[in-house]
């Protein structure tokens, strides 16, 4: 049987219209949700801020199965494809601002550019923003020497001359450690001289011959034409300026999750702010799900792989919850 695009590249905004599930997200845990919903025979709407979510800040994709060394904007379009394969609708350029409970236990989805539409379930995979230096360059270099993930991009840098990591947490540590083997100098950039890493992550870091801590420095600038060539750091104790002259930088500062849209909507969270799932990805209003970076899901290892995992869950555990309500519309 041969199958056809589901959907039209520019899908006009829903107003008015029902579906079985809408998925809020076009990242990988979304896409992997709708490819999956689609397949159980739901009418699905995607509707995102952007397609490819944190794919969009890297350029290539060497980690994911069977897609050894391919461009990330390669890897979205065929999520993307296969999920308007069987029958996803996928509008971008739209950001959902509430979701309520209607009186008849649907869910009203309303947003930007008059989106206005019902469902009977909601799976979120919003993601999480990577927090960022906001200094000149940033933007400009992103996905060409600039990267927010040390474990997905490492491999990248192999043999190259040295790389900047800039953080003081977890994050930052496991990744100067990781990419210590791959570089052959690590600059690691913090802004105090005390670090919240782990103490055996600090310990591990400072065996390494290759790393060097450059402790009570912020980065001031990127510098670069089509790729990262440098970095300047500034003392904030003395005022001194430095140029490392490097290959790349690793920004491992945190995420942000949208916890403010989150709380309200009414659905718990964590701490930090990541909402909280089971290991079906149900959270703790019934009948909405979520998946990917925005949960508090394998929180200490975010992958393409992890994301699309959690989306496929998310769309079993959306298809059971209709299905156990008796609200699996009759398919003619």
């Amino acid at each position: 049987m041969s199958l056809r695009l589901g959907a039209p590249r520019r899908a006009k905004v829903p107003k008015g219209e029902d579906y079985d599930v809408v998925i809020v997200g076009g990242g990988p845990a979304g896409l992997s949700a709708a490819i999956y919903t689609t397949r159980f025979l739901l009418s699905t709407l995607v509707v995102s801020k952007d397609i490819g979510g944190q794919l969009n800040l890297t350029n290539w994709i060497d980690d994911y199965p069977g897609m050894g060394g391919l461009e990330a904007s390669k890897l979205v379009e065929a999520f993307r494809s296969h999920a308007e394969m069987f029958g996803a609708k996928i509008v971008s350029g739209v950001e959902v601002t509430s979701i309520d409970r209607t009186s008849d236990g649907r869910f009203r989805i309303t947003g930007s550019r008059g989106l206005d539409v019902t469902a009977s379930a909601v799976i979120l995979a919003v993601g999480s923003q990577r927090r960022k230096l906001r200094v000149p360059g940033e933007d400009r270099l992103a996905g060409r020497g600039v990267s927010y993930c040390s474990v997905c991009d490492a491999p990248l840098f192999k043999g190259k001359d040295a790389v900047v990591v800039v953080g003081g947490g977890d994050a930052a540590f496991e990744g100067a450690v990781l990419l210590s083997g791959y570089v052959k100098k690590v600059y690691l950039v913090h802004r105090r001289r005390g670090f919240r890493a782990k103490p055996y992550l600090v310990e591990e870091a400072k065996s390494r011959g290759n790393i060097e801590f450059v402790l009570d420095s912020v980065v001031k600038e990127i510098k670069g034409s089509d790729r990262v060539e440098g970095v300047v750091v500034v003392n904030r104790v003395t005022g001194e300026e430095r140029e490392l002259k490097v290959d790349g930088i690793f920004i491992e500062i945190g995420n942000e999750p949208p916890r403010e849209f989150f709380e309200k909507i009414g659905l718990k969270v964590d701490s930090d702010g990541y909402v909280i799932v089971d290991e079906f990805m149900r959270t703790s209003i019934e009948g909405i799900f979520a998946a990917g970076d925005c949960t508090t899901m394998w929180k200490g290892f975010r992958q393409v792989i992890t994301a699309a995992s959690m989306g496929a869950v998310a769309a079993y555990s959306a298809y059971n919850y209709l299905a156990e309500k008796g609200l699996l519309r009759k398919k003619s």
